[in-house]
Order: C-alpha cells, then structure tokens, then sequence
C-alpha cells in the first residue's frame, strides 16, 4: 500500500539539482532573477490597490499599510530565500513541502499554486486587454474584448443629454454604463436609447498569453531579456511620477496622517487610525504577490546558492521602496477622499491631469506603464507554472509530457503549450472577476507551508548545508505562517469555498492518478 506522508530525501533533490546537463538551461544571473521578482510585483496593483487602501481604510498612512504588508511578506521570503539557496529545484512551494510534509501535502500545494500562477497569468490577461482598449479609446468592438457571460448597457453621443443628472455624475469620457437594474428602472423612451453589447470572445488576452507562451519557448534567457526591459519601461514611468509629482504634493493632503475616528463611511475599527493602517494593509498585500514566482527559477539560476536570495529579497525590498514613495505622492496630490468617487481604476490618471496641470502625457504614460507591468506579471506567472508542472511531472505526480523538453531551447515547450491552451480558455471564456480572491489564496497558502517547511527542515535536517539562513527561527517561520493564515481567514466566503471545491477535485486526481505514477512509490 502506498504512503501518501513519504518525503523526497533531500539528497535525492540535491542531485537532481546539480544534474545540469539534461534537465533546465542555467542561464539567469543575480539581476536577472531581481528583474524576474519586480516583474512579477509590481503589476495594476500599485496604480490600483494604493488608491483603493487610501479611500476604503487609511488615508495617507497608506504608506504604513505597505511597511506593515511588506514586513508580513519579508518573514515568507526569508523563508523561500532559504529554501531557494539550499534546494534550488524549479518546483518552489511544491519542492520544499515534498521534502518536509509528504507527498500528499506537496501535491496540495502544486494543485494550490495552480490558483496562483495559472489562474493568476488568466486574470491578469484580462485586465490587459481592458486597458489596451482604453488606450485605444475603444477601438477594439465590446465583442471581441469580453467573455460570453458579460454584456454591458452603454450611453453615448447626443443620446446623454436626454439622461438624469444624477446618472451622468458617473459617465466617463462620454460614455454612461448603467447596471441592469438602473436599466430596468429607466422609462421605456430611454431604455429605447441604450445600446447593450454582449462578449463573444476576448481576443487580446488569448493574443497577449500567445505571445509570451512563443517567448518563453523560445528560452529562459530571451523571456528574462524581455522581461528586464518591460521592468526598465514600468519602473522608470513609476520614478517620474514620484519626482515629478513630489513638486506637486499639498501638505494639507498629509493632515491628519490618518483617518479620525468619526468619519462618515469609517466607523469600522479597520477603517481608521491605526486599525485603518492595518486594513490597508490586508488590501495592499496583494500588491506584492508575486516575489515567491523567483524561487520557480531556480533550477535556471546560474548560482543559485548566492542568486536566490538576493533575488527574492531584493525584488521586495525595490518594490518596497518605490510602493511607499509612489503612495506617499499619489496622497499628496490629490486628498484621498477624492479617491473614493474618482474611481480606483483610473485614480492615479485622476490625480494627475487634475492637480498635476500639462503632464497629462505621464497619465498616459501611466497606461503604459500598467499595460508593461501586466506583460511581465503574465511572463512570470507562465513560467512560474510551467516550472512546477515540470517537477511535478518528473516526481511522477503529472504525465510525462510535462517534463519533455524543447530538444533545442531546452525549455518545457509542451507545458507551456498546454498551459496556453487552459489559461488562454479562461482568459478568453471566463470573466476575470471569477478568479478574483482565489489566486490570493493560493499564494498565501503556499506562504504558509514554506514558513513551516523551513522550521521543520531545521529539526529533520538540522545539519543540512544552507547556503541562506532564515533569522530567529522558529520565530520568523510562525510569524509568517501567522499572519498568512489570518489573511486567508479573511477572505471571503465565496472565495473560501471555491477553493475547497478546487482542492478537493485536486485531491480526486491525486487518488486516482497520481498516487499510482509516484515515482517514489514505485
């Protein structure tokens, strides 16, 4: 009878890591791997989750929110900088759980990291589409930018004047969306002048993840090259809107720093002071998802031992760094109330052609910048979850094809090309809302098995060679599994039961697949 508790020996991992010439191409240095890390973080989320944490809980302490967010991703790190020096296998997550928990709780986590990386690369591609048609002013039909299962009532032209005033508050550049419900309520002489539009397919985020699968078939090295400079293009438009919106910042903006008790629409006890810097905190976590893809590298890291921590750590202490400067202007420009009619999406365009009088370029600039950043998250996301199903499938855990390798580049072509087909159906098919929380609850899951993994490999392994060592443990590994498992709790409940609902289906493939292709069952 199989043991579904067996651990892969770490000499076993040792080998395999150090067997270069059959498996993955070494080719991705210390800057490679920290150019990997911020393509990854920095997305839509600083441009979006900045205002939104300012609006809904902590005015200008944002900037707080994303120290004590930071500090809370800082303990998971140190814990995957450990584990990424000492076992550098492209599996992350899934590797270091195999290693210290047993085959079944590592197969929970690679199916988990699908939600990451997979579900994550889907939505993400969404966005980028909604945002090259709003770059294009709408030129790409409502049709061929949305699911089948979204439609939209829209107003335009002559047609808005014939509106209430109360409805055009919310139009924007022209065009007025209404819900069905505010539909419904219309009378039939102006419902007579809505025109609704319904998706058929979405077409620039199926061409979007086209485009990066052929890159990252073509080779690790080409797709770290493009992502650098996608990375150079974002980071660069982030620091001209920090120096020149400095000039820009209203002192009075800045008081009070955080949101008194009693404000309207802030009687929570996370929606002001202190508890309102912590809530932000919960909203801009998400902002810095994405750190731990670099550990999916590591089997490409040419000195993985130095390389991964510095560049798992180094990509959050940049990202860091610019989240506080680039939230501490954004509040400065405009008061963060605004933000709460101005729209989360188009907040930082807001403030700028608004308070920020001829640099309306650099609000377009800032388009490009979120369209750049999406590109490599999506990049990295690809590989992320190519590189995981690569080891999965060499444990025996996923087929074979898996882990076949492009006899030229060397690359899991045929993963990647599966991986197209499932991320580019959902991208194409499925709204992006529906994914929503779960690829938080993926990484946050595996945040919490990689900081018990590291104190549990202490006890198991004690005299192990490590390369990085994780501070104060076992303090820093329950610290991060702490705080992760609180902001799982958090989710919502609907997010909560869709990811049962996923890990239980991952757990029927492991019972019936899996399990019996075990290699370390065999």
């Amino acid at each position: 009878m199989s043991n579904i508790w067996v651990k892969k020996p770490l000499s076993q991992l040792l080998e395999a890591a150090g067997d270069s010439e059959k498996g993955l191409k070494r080719t991705l240095g210390a800057i490679n791997l920290v150019a990997l890390g911020i393509g990854a973080i920095i997305g839509a989320g600083l441009f979006v989750r900045t205002a939104s944490a300012a609006a809904e809980a902590a005015g200008p302490a944002v900037t707080l929110s994303f120290i004590v967010a930071a500090i809370g991703c800082a303990f998971a790190g140190l814990c995957y900088a450990e584990f990424a020096a000492m076992i550098p296998i492209a599996g992350s997550a899934y590797t270091y759980a195999y290693a210290t928990m047993g085959e079944m709780l590592a197969w929970i986590i690679g199916w988990a990291l699908i939600m990451e990386y997979a579900l994550g690369a889907a939505t993400v591609s969404i966005a980028w589409s909604e945002y090259l048609n709003n770059l294009l002013g709408g030129a790409i039909p409502y049709e061929f930018c949305h699911s089948p299962f979204e439609h939209a009532n829209r107003v335009m032209g002559d047609a808005l004047t014939q509106f209430p005033t109360d409805l055009l508050k919310n139009a924007k550049e022209g065009v007025l969306l209404l819900s069905d419900t505010q539909l419904q309520s219309l009378p039939a002489n102006l419902q007579a002048l809505v025109q609704t539009s319904n998706g058929m397919i979405n077409a620039p985020a199926l061409l979007i993840l086209l485009l990066l699968t052929m890159l990252l078939i073509k080779g690790t090295q080409e797709s770290a090259t493009v992502n650098g400079i996608i990375v150079f293009i974002k980071v660069a438009i982030v620091l001209i809107f920090i120096l020149v919106g400095w000039q820009f910042i209203n002192p009075a903006n800045h008081t009070p720093y955080m949101i008194p008790e009693g404000v309207v629409g802030h009687e929570g006890i996370f929606k002001h002071g202190w508890g309102g810097v912590l809530g932000g905190a919960g909203i801009v976590f998400f902002a810095f998802i994405g750190f731990d893809a670099v550990s999916t590298a590591a089997q490409e890291a040419k000195n993985p031992r130095k390389d991964m921590p510095i560049g798992i750590l180094g990509s959050l202490v940049v990202c860091t760094i610019l989240y506080i400067l680039f939230s501490h202007v954004l509040t400065g420009v405009a008061n963060w109330q605004e933000f709460k009619l101005a729209g989360k999406e188009a907040s930082v365009a807001y403030a700028i052609d608004k308070y920020m009088i001829g640099y309306h370029w650099l609000a377009t600039a800032v388009t490009v910048a979120i369209l750049a950043g999406f590109s490599s998250v999506i990049l990295v996301m690809l590989m992320g979850q190519s590189r995981v199903f690569y080891t999965m499938s060499k444990d025996g855990l996923l087929p074979k094809a898996f882990s076949d390798l492009h006899p030229r580049f060397r690359t899991p072509f045929k993963a990647n090309w599966i991986l197209f087909v499932f991320v580019g159906l959902f991208a194409a098919f499925i709204p992006g809302s529906i994914a929503g929380d779960l690829t938080s609850f993926g990484t946050l899951l595996a945040f919490v098995l990689v900081s018990l993994g590291v104190w549990l490999m202490r006890r198991n392994e004690p005299n192990a060679d490590r390369p990085f060592k994780t501070p104060l443990v076992p303090l820093v590994p329950i610290l991060g599994a702490g705080i992760c498992t609180a902001m799982i709790i958090s989710l919502d409940i609907v997010t909560l039961m869709s990811a049962m609902i996923w890990m239980v289906l991952g757990l029927v493939v492991y019972f019936v697949y899996s399990r019996h292709h075990s290699k370390l069952q065999a």
